[in-house]
């Protein structure tokens, strides 16, 4: 004697199903992507204030009976004897005219033109020098010396920055405010559509916590595959991108992007949290369906424990 195995409970496809389906991952796909923009504005955000707040650059203009050759290496000298300065580079003329070279064109001749030198002095972020102390030096030792440590392009940049991620986190709750109360309200939906097998299961006697189950168990399985399509798509494109990126270095079209947008890479917190964002979507569809399940059970009682009264019912 074999036992006929029995099918499911609920139908494995059907419209509701496949039209939550589909909103979900498109919901993922749009949190995924909004979380990944943010995180790679804020990498490089800080990797443009890191570039510029760990070099100074000391300037030594020309003048009438100065050994220009012996000035910088002075001012060089000078600067890495303070503590929290790493190493100092000596900007040479060809260096210097290549940093002219879109302004003035190719072929120049720097002893002919009263054209600043430069030193770089790359300092360390965590323990910087005294810069006040060592402006004074310079000027002291090297009248024609300038010190600048950017710290006008530093504060500006900084500013930028925490705006910018301020108005990213900003779109990023709205934009997970939004999947919430989508999936929520898609959820109910996808869920009033199979009442029938509610009432029917919650006649025969199922208990509620067997029905509510068989429902979570359901709405777990499609939430998990709108959010693993719409995370992964996400993903993908990031992926995609950085390596684009990576594949046309020194190309217009990469130096130009990069400039914008920095590299494309999220980094391994980015995918981390486009995989949190999956889980959540999918434990937000599974309460969702609990809870409605048990609220269409109760009101189920309610209603037979009152024949006269009709809220709660389809239609009402």
């Amino acid at each position: 004697m074999t036992v006929r195995p029995t099918g499911p409970i609920l139908p494995p496809s059907n419209i509701q199903g496949n039209a939550l389906m589909v909103v979900i991952a498109i919901m993922a796909f749009l949190a995924c992507l909004t979380l990944g923009a943010v995180s790679m504005v804020r990498a490089t955000a800080a990797g443009w204030q890191s570039q510029i707040a760990r070099e100074i650059t000391i300037q030594i203009k020309p003048d009438d009976g100065l050994d220009m050759d012996q000035a910088l290496v002075k001012a060089r000298d000078l600067a890495l004897t303070f503590v929290g300065t790493k190493e100092g580079q000596i900007m040479d003329d060809e260096a210097t005219a290549r940093l002219l070279e879109p302004w003035l064109g190719t072929g120049l001749d720097l002893d002919e033109l009263p054209v600043p030198r430069l030193v770089i002095i790359t300092i360390d972020e965590a323990n910087p020098p005294d810069f006040a102390a060592m402006r004074e030096l310079l000027k002291t030792e090297v009248p024609q010396a300038f010190l600048d440590d950017h710290r006008t392009w530093v504060d500006r940049l900084v500013q930028m920055a925490r705006t910018t991620v301020l108005i990213g986190s900003g779109v990023l709750v709205l934009v997970f405010t939004a999947m919430v109360m989508t999936v929520v309200f898609a959820t109910r939906g996808a869920l009033s559509g199979n009442r029938h097998i509610i009432e029917v299961l919650h006649f025969v006697g199922a208990e509620g916590s067997f029905v509510a189950q068989e429902f979570q168990k359901h709405f777990l399985k499609i939430s998990l595959k709108g959010a693993a399509a719409g995370g992964l798509l996400a993903a993908a494109l990031f992926s995609i991108a950085g390596f684009w990126q990576s594949r046309s270095l020194a190309t217009p079209e990469s130096d130009q992007a990069a400039a914008l947008f920095g590299t494309f890479s999220i980094g391994p917190l980015g995918y981390l949290g486009i995989f949190a964002t999956m889980i959540v979507i999918a434990l937000l569809t599974t309460l969702t369906a609990r809870l409605t399940v048990i609220r269409t059970i109760y009101e189920i009682d309610r209603i037979r424990s009152d024949p006269a009264r009709t809220d709660g019912l389809p239609g009402d």
